[in-house]
This record gives C-alpha cells, structure tokens and sequence, in this order.
C-alpha cells in the first residue's frame, strides 16, 4: 500500500484534532531544509544560488525538533540542499522518530550508500529519492552522467535492507505521456518502491532553467493521458482527489499553510516556493501572513502552480469533508 494505514488513520486523529479546536490554520507536513549546500546542480533547482554564506549554514538537531514541536506537525520532509551532507542527519532522524514523527528523509542518492549504515529501519522512515525520469531523462535533469545508475543500486540495497523507499519525481515541459508511464512502471514494477510521489515543476524563481516549466492546460493534459488506464495500478503517495486535480477533473484554492517550511532563514513565507521574506516561529509565520493572497488567480507568481505543497492539503481537506472522498482515499491506501 503506498500510505501504510496506521500514518493515514495518524492524520485523520491529527485533522480531527485541529477542527475540534477551531483551527483555521495547520500543518498537515513540515518541510524542514537543513541545509541549502548540495552535490549536484539540477538546473530546475535554485537552492545553489544563495550566498556563500548562506550554503555554509546548517541547521542543528535542535533547531529541527523545537521547529517540529512547534508546529505540532505529524510527518516531516527534510529536504534541502542535499540533507546527507549533513554531518547530524542521522541523528536528526533518530530524535524525530523518537517522537513518533513519520519522517521523510528526500535524497538524490549520491552518498546514499555511504550512508545508510548510519540509519535504522523503522516503519517511521522513510528514504525518498528523487528520480526525475529513466536513465538519459534523469542524468539530464541533475546535469550530471550516472545518477541514475547510483539511484537505483541505492534504491535496491535500501529495500534489501529492509527501509521503506519513496521516489519524488517531477515533469517537466519536455515529458510526455509515455515518458511519464515508463518511468512510473520501472518504479512500481521493476523496483518495487513502497510509494511514488510526483509533481508537475513550478518555476521556482531561482532556477537557473526558466524555460521548461508546465503551464496550467500542459500538466492537466500530460497527467490525463498519462493516468488513463493505468492509475490505479501504481503505488502513487496521493490522495485520489489530488490526482483528479491533476488531471483537470477537480480544482481547488491553495492551502500553502498546509505544508509550512522551515530552513538556515527561518520559516518562510508562503511556501518554498516563493520568497516573500522570513519570520522566526511558526506561530508568527501562521498569524502575519496574509494567506488570501496566494494562489492562482490570486498572484501572478502562482498563474502556473499545481504543486503539491499548496493542493495536495487542499485536496486532503476536501477529502475529509465527504464521506464518499474519505472512502476512496482508504480504499486507494490497499
């Protein structure tokens, strides 16, 4: 199944919780980025371009759980930069685990292997790496010859370990359906991952590509004809009303509160997206910003944007609020 039951009956309690308490706003997953320093230099990835001094910064373990605790997040993503080039990864996950947080730990696997040994199995964790296409696509996407190979022996020896292993792939303007179904067969099929997330790119303003993001009417028809028949075969890490907001059938308002990130500048603002500026706690984050503002149709900026970190909460919400949605979303976790 590609969310275990006992993490999807976790986030129901915690969405239930928010409600009885009259909250407006919540965090359904917190993006942690530790780190923005990485290994490779993905051109549809800005995360390089900051300062020098910026790249130099890290995180510490208890920055990361105060961040956690703070926010009263279920499930973290800890992303960057590259989070295996931090010295305390490890044990970073190890305390957050420790508080019964499932855990997402986002790699593009180079050191993955020289890594591992430092982790532990737990049905709290998760390695996700990224794999943005089959060989040539992939290689071409990091800008850099065998990636894809060291992904996938690393993806391999994970499983063989006894880790639960999601893959994190995003479309760009230069796939096409087929592109899409090939690289979600070899996951599903011929690596066997637990789970696979995907998303269409959003142009995220540092990118040094500005030329191959997907338009609203681009993503919508890529995912229809790359979804017909074969959707419900593969272990997709979305709830079924995401996937139709894919593909044109549902449209929702951004929840960019939903999935709030934390990083070396603070948490910011509205999404990782974008960068209108920094505050130090959450509690500020979630009352001085003006949520109404963003979305599409809303700013400019997000004309563009089907990314999962402003719908896929959306989607969840909506979820919850119908019997009939709820239903489907537990069957799709079998």
């Amino acid at each position: 199944m590609p969310i275990p039951l006992k993490q999807n009956a976790r986030i129901g309690a915690h969405l239930l919780k928010q409600r009885l308490k009259g909250r407006k706003y919540y965090p359904f997953i917190v993006e942690i980025e530790p780190l923005f320093a990485c290994n490779l230099s993905c051109p549809g990835c800005g995360k390089i371009q900051h300062p020098t001094d910026i790249l130099r910064k890290r995180l510490s373990v208890e920055d990361v759980v105060h961040a956690v605790e703070e926010s009263d997040a279920p499930m973290v993503s800890i992303a960057g930069g590259e989070p295996l080039l931090h010295p305390d990864i490890a044990r970073m996950v190890e305390e957050l685990v420790k508080r019964k947080v499932y855990v997402y730990l986002c790699t593009n696997a180079v050191l993955l292997q020289r890594r591992m040994d430092k982790f532990t199995p737990n049905h709290f964790f998760s390695f996700v790496v990224h794999m943005d296409g089959l060989r040539e696509r992939h290689d071409a996407a990091v800008d850099r010859e065998g990636v894809f190979d060291k992904a996938v022996d690393a993806i391999k020896e994970a499983k063989r370990r006894g880790f639960r292993v999601t893959t994190n792939s995003t479309f760009f303007n230069t796939d096409s359906p087929k592109t899409v179904r090939d690289l979600l067969d070899f996951l599903n099929d011929d690596l066997e991952v637990d789970a696979m997330m995907i998303s269409p790119a959003y142009a995220y303003e540092k990118a040094p590509d500005q030329e191959h993001f997907l338009g609203v009417e681009q993503t919508r028809k890529l995912f229809r004809e790359a979804f017909a028949g074969k959707r419900k075969k593969w272990r997709l890490n979305h709830s079924p009303l995401f996937l139709d907001f894919l593909e044109g059938k549902r449209d929702f308002d951004c929840t960019a509160w939903g999935i709030p990130s934390y990083s070396v500048l603070g948490w910011q603002r509205p999404c990782y997206l974008m960068s209108d500026g920094y505050v130090s706690s959450y509690k500020e984050l979630v009352e001085t910003t003006d949520w109404s503002k963003y979305g599409r149709g809303k700013d400019p900026r997000c004309a563009n944007c089907m990314a999962h970190c402003g719908y896929e909460p959306s989607a969840v919400i909506a979820s919850m609020g119908s019997l009939r949605e709820s239903l489907r979303a537990l069957v799709s976790t079998h």
